[in-house]
């Protein structure tokens, strides 16, 4: 259908965007307190990250964390359907 667009009904039908940091952090050996320290990013930041708990995303923390880890934001932010 051309000029068709899906549209939200209710707020459980699009999904949800998880940060999967914390994975990442363990695969590469690494701390939250490395992260912070290196990234130049304050910890409770970083914790916010790691517990899946950013209401709102600051992409100049995104960049620093993946300069960092030498990853990309697709690394880091993953949507899943519901």
């Amino acid at each position: 259908m051309e000029g068709y667009y899906k549209s939200v009904i209710t707020i459980n039908e699009y999904g949800k965007i998880n940060l999967c940091l914390k994975e990442l952090l363990d695969s590469k050996g690494l701390t939250r307190y490395y992260l912070a320290r290196a990234s130049n990013t304050r910890f409770e930041v970083i914790n916010k990250w790691c517990n899946n708990e950013v209401e709102k995303l600051d992409l100049d923390v995104l960049a620093r964390i993946c300069y960092v880890l030498d990853c990309t934001a697709a690394d880091i932010i993953k949507y899943e359907p519901k």
